[in-house]
């Protein structure tokens, strides 16, 4: 029985997402049930080291979790063999150049989404890791959500029939920060820092659509910056540039029409941050990050409208919860373990730089119909 050590290089971890869903949820979870068991007996310890631009950040994240390695020398990272896997969470600016360097000094890549600010350096960074025959995958891990996988389930077992239309609502209330502390980076609203909610949430949603319910063939988006100014981190007063919600459609193959509303300025009144509404001829659904509930055709109910009458209908009774029927993980553990997977027995990751290439296509191609006020069609992605 043989322990493989994985040393990973992760850059960015100081962030809110990299140290809660990829540090402690997922590296140091990983290493607190002993490692991931491979057939056979053996087992995958991930090694990690943390790398960041404030010494004083990265070395209180690392005493804080246990973590004995850190460093702000990246290339003193890259250049040790025992770190096989370089893993980038930084904001987007950053991640082009590093993850390119990464490439070169011959690590496996694994990396947060947009994998860079442009189709053509996330084309670039695909080519040069399949050119050099370095491992790489991307986080997409709403494919591991619990409702999204109840979801999948009754998609794969033919519940709906043939899907009509999917209508996606995600948002919540981003505070401004003058009455109250915003609870969003301030670099989200300045797009020169890389911000806006198409660049960040549309990645999401073509690997959710693809996977889901089909290729996506064309799109039609308006982008609108709803508030102008927000305060920073340090009180201070800023323009925002960037976009803070997204009404789009989309086309997929077999003519499915997909509507989804994505806002920072918008008030909850739903079952959950994201809601994905699923209609077909033989069945509905609803999912959110862990419920999904379902209604077939002969449990639907026959409204008429008449306004005239107070409503004789409970629509919201009218759904039956799908079941768990499996332990559900933490989606980001779930697909770091499938990862590391793959980098020690060669398992299959379909999940690579080319599929995040096409989640930075799908946000470059729904800003150019915001600003062309036109549908878009999305062309296959080559390297």
């Amino acid at each position: 029985m043989t322990v493989h050590n994985v040393g990973i290089i992760m850059n960015g971890v100081t962030g809110r997402m990299g140290t809660n869903q990829h540090l402690i949820r997922s590296i140091l979870a990983i290493r607190a049930q002993g490692g991931v068991a491979l057939s056979g007996g053996d087992t995958i310890m991930p090694d990690p080291i943390l790398v960041g631009r404030q010494a004083h950040k990265v070395q209180a994240l690392a005493e804080k979790h246990g973590v004995a390695r850190w460093s702000t020398d990246l290339d003193a990272c890259l250049a040790d063999a025992h770190n096989l896997i370089y893993f980038d969470s930084q904001t987007t600016t950053l991640r082009y150049e590093s993850i390119k360097k990464a490439i070169a000094a011959g690590k496996h890549i694994y990396c947060e989404k947009p994998t860079a600010s442009s189709l053509a350096e996330s084309l670039e960074l695909a080519r040069l890791a399949r050119a050099a025959g370095v491992k790489n995958g991307v986080v997409q891990d709403k494919l591991f959500l619990p409702g999204l996988m109840k979801l999948k389930r009754l998609v794969d077992s033919g519940f709906f029939g043939r899907i009509l239309s999917v209508r996606m609502e995600f948002g919540y209330w981003v505070f401004e920060g003058d009455w109250q502390p915003g609870q969003r980076p301030s670099w989200n609203y300045r797009k020169e820092d890389g911000g806006g909610i198409i660049t960040d949430m549309f990645a999401h949603w073509r690997y959710v659509l693809d996977n889901l319910f089909g290729e996506v063939k064309s799109v039609s988006c308006l982008g609108v910056t709803h508030i102008p100014q927000r305060i920073d981190e340090q009180g201070k007063a800023y323009d925002c540039t960037a976009d803070d919600s997204a009404y789009a459609t989309f086309e997929l193959e077999g003519g499915i029409v997909v509507q989804a509303n994505s806002s920072w300025t918008v008030r909850v009144n739903r079952d959950d941050l994201l809601t994905i509404h699923v209609d077909g001829t033989e069945g509905s659904a609803v999912a959110g990050l862990r419920d999904c509930k379902s209604q077939h055709r002969v449990n639907t109910p026959k409204p008429v409208w008449n306004p005239d009458i107070p409503n004789p209908f409970r629509f919201l009774e009218q759904w039956d919860e799908v079941p768990d029927n499996q332990i559900f993980d933490n989606g980001f553990k779930v697909q770091w373990e499938l990862f590391l997977k793959h980098i020690v027995t060669g398992s299959a990751f379909p999940w690579d730089l080319l599929e995040g290439a096409k989640g930075t296509q799908m946000s470059e191609l729904a800003l150019q119909s915001w600003d062309e006020r036109r549908w878009i069609d999305v062309p296959a992605l080559e390297l």
